[in-house]
């Protein structure tokens, strides 16, 4: 697309502390609290100008978050912490989550404006026990990828452990088989 040579933000909605997931998006100004940084900081919507910010676990956002993150969108202006200047910002938004957003609606605690805002491809993913066909190809990236940050001479899996790996259910999906090998 013609975002694809532009920034690729990632920000995580359950990753940040609440009291700080404003000036993580939206940036801050310069002595807008203890620890800001001199001359401020741009936030991930800046950051993302032109191109696209990845919103992972946004179900776990607090909801004055979400009422901001939703004027971001429809309005394409931020306003970062201690600012009175609006900025006006071009970003794609992706947003993941392994929560319901529909249960967190019925429950008010998820914005239903900001959820059909955010819904317009959505796509599923199946848990990794429900997609066991690629299981040996997944175990054999994330073996790779041990390798290269650990320096380890591993060739390979032997069979039966693959074929331990195939009974088991993953009940922590990619993140549990990535941990398991990395052990």
């Amino acid at each position: 697309s013609e975002r694809g040579s532009q920034p690729f933000i990632k920000g995580n909605g359950a990753a940040v502390p609440e009291h700080r997931l404003e000036s993580e998006l939206f940036g801050y100004e310069e002595g807008e609290f203890t620890g800001a940084k001199k001359g401020g900081k741009k936030g991930k919507f800046q950051l993302a100008h032109k191109g696209t910010l990845f919103l992972d676990e946004i179900g776990d956002m607090p909801l004055n978050m979400q009422a901001k993150l939703l004027r971001a969108l429809q309005e394409g202006e931020v306003e970062a912490v201690g600012s009175t200047k609006i900025q006006h910002v071009d970003v794609r938004i992706i947003a993941a989550t392994n929560r319901p957003l529909e249960t967190l609606m019925e429950e008010k605690r998820f914005r239903s404006d900001l959820y059909y805002r955010i819904n317009v491809i959505p796509f599923h993913i199946p848990s990794l026990k429900e997609r066991k066909g690629d299981l040996s190809r997944l175990a054999s990236f994330f073996l790779e990828k041990s390798i290269k940050s650990s320096g380890k001479r591993i060739s390979g899996f032997e069979g039966d452990v693959l074929e331990i790996f195939k009974s088991h259910s993953w009940p922590g999906n990619l993140r549990e088989l990535e941990n398991v090998i990395h052990a």
